[in-house]
């Protein structure tokens, strides 16, 4: 496997949500709530994670265990559109408690811990980040 322009997207995306995220989060905490910005982060922050998931779908590895190129960790494709899409609607709704925790769940569901096994120095995006761009492999 290469670096192939869907990669580099799909790779850009994500590490621009998992940057993102927590700007968003911070966004409404504290004694100063900052809804400008909460919203504007969280714009860009649910516009990284549609690119990541849908650059997600055109990724194949034929390495582990597959069907037809995708792997269990194509799983969270669907699971991260679902809760994407949840949260967003109860935001529409007006049910901020219940947008909160899907956000939170997909930021730390689909940014951490997918990232975290994405980039495991084992597979092919932890061998270039890990090993050609940092060079600690």
């Amino acid at each position: 496997m290469s670096l192939t322009p869907v990669i580099a997207l799909h790779l850009s995306a994500a590490l621009a949500a998992v940057l993102i995220g927590p700007f968003a989060f911070w966004a409404r905490l504290g004694r100063t709530v900052r809804p400008r910005w909460h919203r504007v982060l969280g714009y860009g922050w649910l516009t990284c994670m549609v690119i990541t998931v849908l650059s997600a779908l055109f990724i194949r590895s034929y390495d582990l265990p597959n069907m037809a190129g995708y792997t269990p960790l194509h799983l969270l494709v669907p699971v991260t559109t679902f809760l994407l899409w949840r949260g967003l609607s109860a935001v529409m709704r007006g049910d901020i408690a219940l947008h909160r925790r899907f956000m939170q769940r997909v930021y730390i569901g689909a940014c951490l811990v997918a990232g975290a096994f994405t980039l495991l120095p084992s597979r092919y995006l932890g061998q270039l980040v890990w090993g050609q761009w940092l060079g600690w492999l």
